[in-house]
């Protein structure tokens, strides 16, 4: 009997660990960041009486998730978007419909005043390294500030963090006494990271981070950025027009057309075998390093419709060389045409699952 009930206890109890180890499995494979049909419209308002007259279609239904430790690379023209992905994942805007969610909990219609904590969770860095820093106030105060505002150190701690932040993105303590307008354009970015990552964040948005900057210097950030993200396993959401530069960054692309995502897939099945003809175009046009190697370009048609009267159909059968009467009428849904490859695409049969 009593053998019998030692039996039972260690069996529970293996039971229980393994259950405990695939929870914990399950609980580190969750996304940091999870978007679900996200759509951001802006009202035109016109008239004498300022009625909404149309509606601008920034984002339409936009889905896609990111892993600790991962780069989700978002490319496209401008205006198609990108940004304003950004921009309403961080809540700078409030989303038109969809949903937002964070480390497991949704923050979509968390009211602004009451996303605080979620703040501390995702940070930006923003585009031009000089406006998005406070010229009057020293490089050392603007790091240090959201530990002030959190209320997370003062005093010689804080001063001690600052120190700490500033020799992570490669710039001198001394510095912390200078003025942005001292630094140049990539220090100034990297008193942005150094800011981005006070308050220890698990998501950063990087909207073009580097397309202000020279070429040299580009590297070098980047090259920061991928050493910060293996140093501390941060999930990254950078935003981008330059295909070489997602390409070196990212992990996974997702390409965007006039709101929508047309194209996701890991970056190597995306450069090496591309499954919708606006990606085609796109990488037909990155420049060939070898001046003896030719690529044959890829010039599409028109120009981009307006997002406030987006085509039917596919939004890109206006400008495809492949266009079929189907993509006139029917809008073509984000499915897996390959494994791990996605595309919104009527040319392409969905595989089998």
């Amino acid at each position: 009997m009593v053998i019998e009930w030692l039996a039972g206890k260690v069996i529970a109890c293996g039971v229980s660990m393994v259950e405990s180890i695939v929870g914990q499995s399950e609980q580190s494979r969750s996304p940091v960041l999870e978007i679900q049909d996200l759509a951001k419209h802006f009202p035109v308002r016109g008239g004498f009486l300022s009625r909404v007259s149309a509606n601008v279609y920034a984002v339409d239904g936009v889905s896609f998730s990111i892993q600790a430790g991962e780069t989700l690379g978002l490319v496209g023209e401008s205006g198609c978007g990108k940004s304003t992905v950004g921009k309403t994942v961080l809540r700078l805007l409030d989303p038109t419909a969809g949903r937002v969610i964070l480390n497991g909990e949704d923050i979509t219609k968390v009211p602004r005043e009451s996303l605080r904590e979620q703040r501390r969770q995702m940070q930006i860095v923003f585009q031009d390294p000089y406006s998005s820093l406070n010229p009057r106030m020293p490089s050392g105060k603007i790091v240090g500030e959201p530990l002030e505002n959190y209320g997370l150190k003062s005093g010689k701690a804080k001063d001690e963090a600052v120190v700490a932040l500033f020799e992570r993105v490669g710039l001198r303590a001394e510095q912390a006494a200078k003025y942005p307008h001292e630094f140049s354009g990539g220090q100034r970015q990297r008193l942005g990271i150094a800011r981005a990552l006070a308050l220890n964040p698990d998501l950063i948005v990087a909207d073009e981070p580097v397309s202000a900057l020279d070429v040299s210097v580009q590297a070098q950030v980047i090259n920061l950025l991928m050493d910060l993200q293996r140093e501390l396993n941060l999930a990254y959401l950078f935003i981008s027009h330059d295909l070489a530069v997602v390409e070196h960054i990212s992990h996974r692309i997702a390409v965007m057309y006039l709101g929508k995502i047309v194209e996701l897939t890991d970056k190597r099945s995306l450069f090496e075998a591309p499954q919708h003809p606006y990606t085609e175009a796109l990488l037909s046009a990155v420049p060939v390093p070898d001046p003896t190697q030719k690529r044959d370009r890829i010039i599409l048609r028109g120009d981009v419709p307006s997002p406030m009267n987006p085509p039917p159909g596919c939004t890109f059968h206006t400008r495809c060389p492949y266009v079929e009467d189907i993509c006139r009428v029917e809008v073509p849904p984000l499915q897996e045409v390959r494994p791990s490859h996605y595309a919104a695409c009527h040319l392409r049969e969905a595989i089998s699952s």
